[in-house]
């Protein structure tokens, strides 16, 4: 299964960057997000409950980030886990790209599934990915547009730029959610 798009986010890149960092941003933003951990600086852990069609199922899946360019984009790959519903891996390719005070999100996105997922059917599985993907950026979207909290003065400082390196190798997460969110929603569909 392949899915590819482009959101336009009303935030500049930076800030899109840094809430597609934040796993409580992600946790808030993607359907069905009961947990989200993370494991190491470049993998995390995620549980997402959704359904497709007929078939309800809980995913526990793993992605790791690679191919880090920050803050302009990263190459995502992951494995979700449903029990008898079946399983997803696949990956996506994430590119920020500013758009004046807006940030353009591209993604593409590449997945296999099995078990019960995928007797569904590629219809009903494309439109759940797209449902539960519009899901997730149009929340994402609404929280990153919102007027930021006061940010604390340590980050405004120099120190703030080796933060930016963490964060760059944290956006996996974000591709993580989105993945998970577009991967468990797109893997999880195209089961």
């Amino acid at each position: 299964m392949d899915m590819t798009g482009s959101e336009r986010i009303a935030a500049p890149r930076e800030r899109v960057y840094q809430a597609l960092n934040d796993p409580e941003i992600l946790k808030a933003a993607i359907p069905g997000c009961e947990s989200i951990e993370m494991t190491s600086d470049r993998a995390m852990v995620a549980t997402v409950v959704t359904r497709v069609g007929p078939v309800k199922a809980k995913f526990q899946g793993a992605v790791t980030l690679s191919d880090l360019d920050p803050p302009n984009g990263y190459t995502i790959s992951g494995e979700g886990k449903g029990g008898p519903a079946g399983f997803a891996r696949g990956g996506a390719k994430v590119r920020l790209e500013e758009d004046g005070a807006a940030t353009i999100l591209h993604y593409e996105v590449k997945a296999d599934v099995g078990g019960k997922l995928a007797q569904l059917g590629s219809r009903l599985i494309d439109s759940t990915a797209r449902k539960l993907s519009g899901e997730f950026f149009s929340r994402f979207a609404a929280i990153v547009a919102a007027p930021a909290e006061p940010v604390p003065a340590a980050v405004s400082t120099p120190a703030a730029a080796p933060a930016r390196s963490t964060n760059a190798g944290r956006l996996w997460i974000w591709a993580l959610a989105a993945v998970l969110a577009a991967l468990a929603a797109y893997i999880l569909i195209a089961g």
